[in-house]
């Protein structure tokens, strides 16, 4: 008996110690996780760690010191539903489907909350094609969950071009941008099913009327109940819980700091102590604010702690040096005036003007930040002037999971680089922007070509070199004619012509 005893222990110890082996072995094989972070209007300028002052961004500046910070990264595009799309078909602003954010207004009444909440059809933008693969769908044919939060902009609801239809197993937040212009709106979107919340339609027309501006009770209507930056953050929290025993995709894209200025009490206060009394914002474009400053630099440090509370959980799951994270920004900085660009260096290095931020395809922009974290993988407190562009995310996801692609795109993975290997480079980056009045953008090494005004005739392309000359204030064109000719060549070569016929510039068709 005592012989059986002692076999069975034998047995029984050696089962134990293959389920923990096979235990070690499955984590530390588990494909790596990626989670990216895409803020909304956040200049090149306007967090710690490149080089912002008054706007305090700790978890943000952490994940810099712990990684990998691109000096040279841009987006795919200066607004915001173009960026996105570059950013998940991998195709460049001359190739990709959606290269503007002009409405699908031809449905009716869309800049209505009041008509979109009675009839869902009126809610987003013009979708992608059937045939157009994201990353995510490959991520997700590939064994990975992949989750969504915050703004899309690529499809209206009841089209087939919607997160959960283009390769996003969850889905909760905004669909449409225009709804994305309130933070506390009648609904969001969970998966396909609106999510109704505590709070009512406040019109941007209204304004404040007779209200004294220097009261804090004639702004209450502007700060309700359910506020969707912390509804969306709750559910990436819980998406990243609920996927810690499989390789998972979050993508993470926080409408802040775009406007309108709306943030939690707590920070707006913080920020009031810190900055003093201010002149309040009483126009109508957005909703009115008491103190624009220290709100918008409370919506920014609100998106840090969010930032810093997605490492906790990956931490508290064990999963944080098994997670690349990747932050950055869709596109420049506003530069409507109840955001003091001025006042925060929005741009950084760049220049500060109405002219030369969001909608524009000056380095101020375009050029984003961009910071990778990858504990073990990615050498703490680096730095890299690697020239890349959000087309390159769709060709590094796949490379960093280990998948071989076979979906066309114009980027090229950088992953190499974050891990200190050698680096292929692109020949040139491209943008083109069928908005404020039709602009076209190349960078090949440190050239930057620019052209403007393309939809009154063909442009003269501006030369700078961004080498001696970041801020773009030199035009040395006319010393340069072969390196204009050259760029001229591959302006032509990038340019393809738009499915859609409103993102046609007709000097580029010629």
């Amino acid at each position: 008996m005592k012989y059986f005893i002692k076999k069975f222990q034998i047995i029984f110890l050696s089962f134990l110690l293959l389920v923990n082996y096979a235990c070690d072995f499955s984590v530390e094989t588990q494909r790596p996780n990626i989670i990216y972070i895409l803020a909304d209007d956040l200049g090149y300028g306007e967090v710690g760690a490149f080089g912002q002052k008054v706007i305090e961004t700790p978890n943000i500046d952490n994940l810099a010191k712990s990684g990998m910070i691109f000096t040279n990264h841009y987006s795919g595009a200066p607004v915001c539903a173009p960026a996105r799309s570059v950013l998940l078909t991998g195709k460049h602003s001359g190739n990709t489907h959606i290269r503007a954010n002009g409405e699908w207004s031809e449905r009716g009444n869309v800049w209505s909350f009041k008509a979109m909440f009675e009839d869902p059809s009126l809610e987003g933008q013009r979708p992608l094609l059937d045939s157009i693969v994201t990353v995510a769908q490959v991520l997700q044919d590939n064994g990975y969950k992949t989750g969504m939060v915050g703004k899309w902009g690529l499809g209206a609801p009841m089209t087939n071009s919607i997160p959960n239809k283009k390769g996003f197993d969850f889905f909760y937040g905004y669909n449409c941008q225009r709804q994305a212009h309130t933070y506390y709106p009648t609904h969001l979107w969970k998966n396909e099913t609106r999510d109704v919340l505590n709070n009512y339609i406040v019109t941007k027309q209204e304004g404040l009327g007779d209200l004294d501006p220097y009261n804090s009770e004639s702004y209450s209507k502007y700060n309700q109940n359910d506020y969707a930056p912390t509804l969306m953050h709750n559910e990436a929290l819980d998406f990243i819980s609920k996927n810690e025993g499989s390789p998972f995709f979050l993508y993470y894209a926080s409408p802040i700091p775009h406007l309108p200025l709306q943030a939690p009490t707590k920070w707006v206060e913080y920020y009031q102590k810190k900055f003093g009394k201010e002149t309040p914002y009483t126009g109508k474009s957005y909703y009115p604010n008491k103190t624009p400053r220290a709100t918008y630099a409370a919506m920014i440090s609100y998106l840090d702690e969010q930032v810093g509370e997605l490492v906790e959980k990956l931490k508290e799951i064990n999963q944080y040096e098994n997670t690349l994270i990747i932050f950055t920004s869709d596109n420049g900085p506003t530069w409507v005036d109840h955001v003091d660009y001025k006042f925060f260096n929005s741009t950084g290095k760049f220049v500060n003007s109405r002219r030369t931020m969001k909608g524009s395809v000056s380095e101020g922009g375009i050029r984003v930040p961009m910071i990778v974290s990858w504990p073990n993988k990615i050498k703490s407190g680096s730095k890299s002037n690697h020239i890349s562009a959000f087309y390159d995310f769709f060709e590094t996801a796949c490379d960093v999971a280990g998948i071989k692609n076979n979906v066309e795109t114009d980027g090229i993975s950088f992953y190499p680089e974050m891990i200190g290997e050698v680096q292929a480079k692109h020949d040139y980056l491209y943008w083109e922007y069928p908005a404020s009045s039709g602009l076209q953008a190349i960078r090949m090494g440190n050239w930057k070509g620019v052209k403007n005004n393309l939809f009154k005739n063909p442009s003269k392309l501006k030369l700078f070199d961004l080498l001696s000359d970041e801020k773009e204030l030199n035009d040395v064109s006319l010393k340069n004619p072969e390196i204009v000719n050259e760029l001229e060549q591959k302006l032509i070569e990038a340019h393809s012509t738009p499915y859609l016929k409103q993102f046609i510039i007709p000097s580029l068709e010629q």
